[in-house]
Formats: structure tokens, C-alpha cells, sequence
């Protein structure tokens, strides 16, 4: 079994960030993790000094490679070390080519650098960001085998999926100078031979990769110095300030994608706190119930009422005048164009969207068997191209209008320089009218939202989350939304009238984005499986499940004593299934020092944490092995009694144990 990590930086280079790189890191790497092989892959480049220099210093084998970006995703491309001055006058090439963060290089000029591709390693990002694309996966064909994945869960479900490519986990670090842990991100083959095609053969394989040297797929290293635990459910032990939420913090450091669930971070006792956080958690529904409201409400706020009215009046008042000088009208008033009205063109708006919407139907493949059911392609491209034709027609028909409008405007700004005789203002009515009904129209939706109602309600595992529409009450409500110290007293004035509390918002000092917030409350209520609001031991319960149900987003959940904020039956009859459940998809790490959880929850590895202070000098130890083993071991290959660790970690001890069980429980029974 050999363990090798083949996505090491040593160079910075334009993709990356700046680090300086430190030999004697790597090597300190190398060694306290036991890797057996590596592979130097920075990106676009080769540095064959400082590769030579890397292959004389380390007792791992060390293979050149690259890792390049090609077509918009990362390949590991990865060579045997016979022919390394060839190598590197390759990468040199991919060098030029990328000259800048954002250049890649296609699939054809990879063919012309490197020509037989079986020649070398090809490793794709694969499950992990930025990750090639499958066009040029196909492109790539039998020469891609293995792909390069982000995390343990990841590299489990490629194992498990026939279709998916043989997974291999690495650490894509930078090594530094006095690096605080190292990563634990390596894969193990069933390879005997360190040659590259050797592990070529093995990577064929999907059995013979692992993510442990002695125990599979099951367990992983978690720490760098020799922490294995489940890919399952974990619980850590100890006494107090015997290093357990330090181990836990470092399992934290090691892997990205952690959802981590700190010890007192769920206490909620203050309910308009947890009111907001659950506002907060639910935002969502608030932004897709109020979506078409907000299209409305920014179409609203270009309306203005009065400014129509004064032009009307302005109107009115041309008209009169220019009737009452009628008879003394000179001869450029009396000219045909002096008071004529504009063409108005089409609105194509509607047109545009049925061309749309037949133009889709046309190319969706999805359901395009109940299309063509009711509808053949012929027609419907028979009614796109009429559409278009149409389309057209009004179109030339528009830019006419405008061209004989550009026209009568020309005439008319002569015409009216040469007169004294009053001229008529122009106005749009359809404009105006459609405008006072919009404003109509907009009253009736505002009160209708305002209604009080229910529009959403979801279960979590015993809770439900009610969202309700309802109006606000007072000015100071507004200002709590806005969350800033503006004066909303003026505004709310106007509130039981929606268009002139809108003309007033503009006036208190909020984005005009931020309007159609202020209409409507949208009230969040945390029901108890009886219906009654929750208390504050409840809503504690709640926030613990609802980021336990959140957890299946991460590749890592860690928990630290969930019991300092819960009773035992809570935990027993909610949380540990919910645990159990999500160790099946992802690991699980739980810290704690009861009962309920350690001995109940029956996980698959037990870590024991242990201080020992001996003249001044505090050691820390971690232990671990199955919860059935007589002993747990650490990484030295010291042994501590498994029974002595759970009685004294949650139990207080053997006698105390004995003690409770015979006489506070046994007194009890019938």
C-alpha cells in the first residue's frame, strides 16, 4: 500500500496568491505523514531547478508535473522522471500560452504540446471547483480514467457510482515556513512498484484505491498527527480541558465545507433574537412572495400624479388661449403643423414575447413528446416565421413614425420660432389615464397583500414555521426593518394610502430598491408540536435541528456538547436519529461527556482525549478505536482500557455507575 499526494504547489504563479515556499516544510510534511510519492503540479509552469533540488532533498519519489487550465477547468497532468528537460520545454510552452489569470489553453493545443496523451497521468478536477468540462472529457476519452475530487464524501460516492471516474483525494497545498497543522488529504493505492505506470494500472481500479492504509474506505486521517476516525459518526471524550474542542477545531482547520455547531452557539433564550434569526433563515419566501410585487411597486415610483395634473392644466390653459387668439392666428399658426400631434408607435412588447415562447417550444427537448403531441414542429415553425413577418411589418411601420415625427417636430420648432401666437402643449392622455388607473390598480394589490394570511408553513421534525402577511403598526416597526436610525414618522403617516406612502419613502433616505419591503410585514412564527409558540428551551431544540437539517449541504458536521444546552430525552428521542442518519451520508464528529449521546448513540469510532501535566509540561494524547475494543490506541501505539475511558467520561466512574443503578434506579422498579 503506497500513499501519495499528486497536487503539491512549491511556485506561486499568476493563478495563485502569493506564498513563499519552504523546502523544509514539504519535507516535514512528507515525513510525519508518510507519504510515499508526490507530484510537484503548480500552475502552468515547471520549475525544473527547483524540482531537481526537491528530488535530491526528499526520500519520497517525486514526479514532475503541471497543473494546467484547460478549456475553463483544472488537469493534473503528470509525467514519469526519466525524461524531465523534455518536460520541462513542454510546460514552457503551456507557460506562454497563459499569461494571464483568466487564459486557459484548448484541448487541441494540449494535443500539440504534449502528443500522446497515455504517455502521462491525466487527473481532471473532477468533483472539485474549477472542474473540467464534460465536452472535454469526451474529448480527453480513454485517457481519463481518475478524476481529483474535493472530499471524503465526494471520493465515497464516485467509489459507489458504476458511471463515475476513480477518485483520488490530495492536498493542493502551499507549503510555508512553520506551518500551524498539515493537511491529511492523501489517497492510499494497492500498488507495489512506485513507477508511474504502475499506478497508472492501479487507478484503473476502483478497488485499490482508499482513503486508509489498514482499514479502507471507512476511516480517514483526521489530524496530522495520526487522528483516524470514521467516515461515519465519531464521538470524542475527555475530561474537561483535556484538548477535546481542540482537536475538534483542528479537524475544522483540515477540511473545507465544515459545518461546525460550537458549544452554547444554539442557547436561545431571547425571543426577538430568535424571531429575527428565523426571519433571517427563512428571507427567502419573504423575496419570492414579494418578487412581482417589487416589479410593480418599481413601476409605481415612476409615476407621477401631480406632474400629470400640471400638465393637464397647462394643457387646458394653451388651449383656452390658443382659442381666444384664434381670430388674430399669423401666418405660420395657421400653418397645418403648427399644432399637430405626434404618430405613436406600436408597442412590439407582446409580439416580442409570443415569438419567445414559440421560439422555446421549438427547441426544448424536454417534454417535447407532448408537444408535438398537440402541435408539429412544422407548424409551429410556420407560426414563428409569420410572427417574425409581422414582427417586422410594425417594426418598419415604427421607424416610419418616428422618422415623420422627427419630421413635424423640425416644422413645428420652426413654425414656432417665427410665431407669436400661443401654442397648444403637448400631452399624452393614454399616458395620463393609464397612469391614474395603474395607480388604482396598485391601491387594490397593496391591500390585498396586507390581508392577513398564511402563505407558507414548513415541518422540521416536530416544529412548524409559520409565515404570515400581516400590516405594520407603527413607524418604529419601519425603522427595525430598515435597520438604520432614519425617521420613518412621516411617511407612516400616509401609510393607509399605498401611493402617497410611497411618494413619502422617497423622502426618508432608503434605496428606492428597498420600497416594496415597507408594504407588508411578513411575520414568522415557531410552533411546538402542540401548536403553541415555542419557549426558550424549545427554541434552543429548534435552532439545533434546524442546522442539523442544514448539514447535508457540508461534507463534515462537527458537534461540541450538544447536552450543555439540551435534556436527555430531547436528545435521545430527536437528535441522536438525526445524527445517525446524516453519518450515513457524511462524517459526523460529536463532543461530549454524556451518556445519552456517547453509549446511546452506538458510533463507529470512540476518540479520548487526555491532558497530562508532569513537572510543568502539559502533554495532550488522543486515543481512538471501535466503541467494542478493549482498548483505544493513539497514534505511538500507547493503549488506555476503553470501559475505564466511557465510566469516567460519562458515567463519573465505575463505582458511581454501580452506585446509581442499585440504588437510585432499583429502589424505583415495582
Amino acid at each position: 500500500m503506497k500513499k501519495i499526494d499528486f497536487h503539491i504547489h512549491t511556485v506561486p504563479s499568476i493563478s495563485d496568491r502569493h506564498f513563499d515556499f519552504d523546502l523544509e516544510s514539504l519535507k516535514e510534511y512528507v515525513e510525519l505523514l508518510e507519504i510515499d510519492c508526490i507530484a510537484i503540479t503548480n500552475h502552468n509552469l515547471f520549475d525544473k531547478n527547483q524540482y531537481d533540488q526537491i528530488t535530491n532533498e526528499l526520500a519520497a519519489k517525486v514526479f514532475p508535473g503541471i497543473e494546467i487550465d484547460l478549456e475553463g477547468g483544472h488537469l493534473l497532468l503528470i509525467s514519469e522522471n526519466e525524461n524531465v528537460d523534455d518536460f520541462a520545454a513542454k510546460a514552457q510552452k503551456v507557460s506562454e500560452l497563459n499569461t494571464s489569470p483568466s487564459d486557459d489553453i484548448s484541448y487541441d493545443e494540449l494535443i500539440e504540446i504534449y502528443g500522446e496523451l497515455n504517455n502521462y497521468l491525466l487527473i481532471p478536477h473532477y468533483d472539485k471547483k474549477p472542474n473540467i468540462k464534460p465536452t472535454t472529457l469526451e474529448k480527453l476519452g480513454e485517457n481519463i480514467f481518475v478524476g481529483e475530487v474535493a472530499s471524503l464524501r465526494k471520493f465515497k460516492s464516485c467509489l459507489k457510482e458504476l458511471d463515475k471516474l476513480t477518485p483520488v483525494i490530495f492536498s493542493d497545498c502551499r507549503f510555508i515556513e512553520n506551518m500551524p497543522s498539515y493537511p491529511t488529504r492523501q489517497t492510499y493505492l494497492d500498488v507495489e512498484e512506485i513507477s508511474l505506470n504502475a499506478i497508472k494500472g492501479c487507478l484503473y481500479d476502483k478497488d485499490k484505491v482508499f482513503l486508509s492504509k489498514e482499514e479502507g474506505n471507512d476511516f480517514f486521517q483526521a489530524t496530522d498527527d495520526g487522528v483516524m476516525l470514521s467516515t461515519g459518526l465519531n464521538v470524542i471524550v475527555g475530561g474537561r480541558s483535556s484538548g477535546k474542542t481542540y482537536t475538534l477545531d483542528k479537524i475544522c482547520d483540515n477540511f473545507d465545507n465544515v459545518k461546525y455547531l460550537r458549544q452554547f452557539s444554539l442557547l436561545q433564550n431571547d425571543k426577538e433574537n430568535f424571531k429575527k434569526l428565523v426571519t433571517t433563515r427563512h428571507s427567502l419566501i419573504t423575496e419570492n412572495y414579494l418578487k412581482e410585487f417589487k416589479d410593480v411597486v418599481y413601476e409605481i415610483n415612476d409615476i407621477d400624479l401631480k406632474d400629470n395634473e400640471i400638465s393637464l392644466e397647462k394643457y387646458l390653459a394653451s388651449l383656452k388661449k390658443f382659442a381666444s387668439e384664434s381670430d388674430n392666428l399669423d401666418a405660420f399658426s395657421k400653418c397645418a403643423l403648427y399644432n399637430e400631434t405626434k404618430f405613436i408607435p406600436d408597442n412590439l412588447d407582446n409580439l416580442k414575447k409570443l415569438i419567445s415562447a414559440t421560439e422555446s417550444l421549438i427547441e426544448t427537448n424536454e417534454y417535447k413528446d407532448v408537444v408535438n403531441k398537440h402541435i408539429t414542429d412544422n407548424i409551429l415553425k410556420n407560426l414563428i416565421v409569420e410572427l417574425i413577418n409581422k414582427h417586422n411589418k410594425i417594426h418598419e411601420r415604427n421607424l416610419k413614425k418616428d422618422w415623420c415625427n422627427n419630421l413635424i417636430e423640425s416644422i413645428k420648432d420652426s413654425l414656432k420660432f417665427r410665431s407669436t401666437t400661443t401654442t397648444v402643449e403637448e400631452i399624452d392622455f393614454d399616458k395620463i389615464q393609464f397612469e391614474k388607473i395603474k395607480v388604482q390598480k396598485f391601491k387594490q394589490l397593496v391591500k390585498s397583500i396586507q390581508t392577513e394570511k398564511v402563505i407558507d408553513s414548513k415541518e422540521i421534525r416536530g416544529f412548524k414555521v409559520l409565515a404570515k402577511t400581516k400590516k405594520y403598526t407603527g413607524a418604529s416597526q419601519l425603522k427595525n426593518k430598515s435597520k438604520s436610525k432614519l425617521s420613518f414618522s412621516k411617511a407612516f403617516n400616509n401609510y393607509e394610502n399605498p401611493y402617497k406612502f410611497l411618494i413619502s419613502l422617497k423622502n426618508v433616505g432608503i434605496e428606492e430598491t428597498e420600497f416594496y419591503k415597507y408594504f407588508v410585514d411578513i411575520d414568522y412564527r415557531t410552533l411546538n408540536k402542540h401548536g403553541y409558540e415555542v419557549s426558550g428551551g424549545e427554541r434552543s431544540e429548534f435552532n439545533l435541528l434546524h442546522e442539523i437539517s442544514d448539514a447535508l449541504k457540508h461534507d463534515l458536521l462537527l458537534i461540541d456538547e450538544p447536552e450543555s444546552s439540551f435534556d436527555n430525552i430531547f436528545l435521545k428521542n430527536e437528535v441522536n436519529e438525526l445524527i445517525k442518519e446524516i453519518a450515513k451520508e457524511i462524517p459526523v464528529i460529536v463532543v461530549t461527556h454524556n451518556s445519552t449521546i456517547g453509549a446511546s448513540i452506538n458510533p463507529n469510532q470512540i476518540v479520548f482525549t487526555q491532558k497530562i501535566v508532569n513537572q510543568h509540561n502539559v502533554e495532550y494524547k488522543v486515543f481512538f478505536g471501535h466503541p467494542t475494543s478493549k482498548t483505544l490506541k493513539n497514534a505511538n501505539g500507547e493503549e488506555i482500557k476503553n470501559l475505564d475511558v466511557l465510566l469516567n467520561c460519562l458515567e463519573a466512574g465505575e463505582d458511581a455507575y454501580n452506585e446509581r443503578n442499585k440504588k437510585s434506579y432499583e429502589i424505583l422498579k415495582d
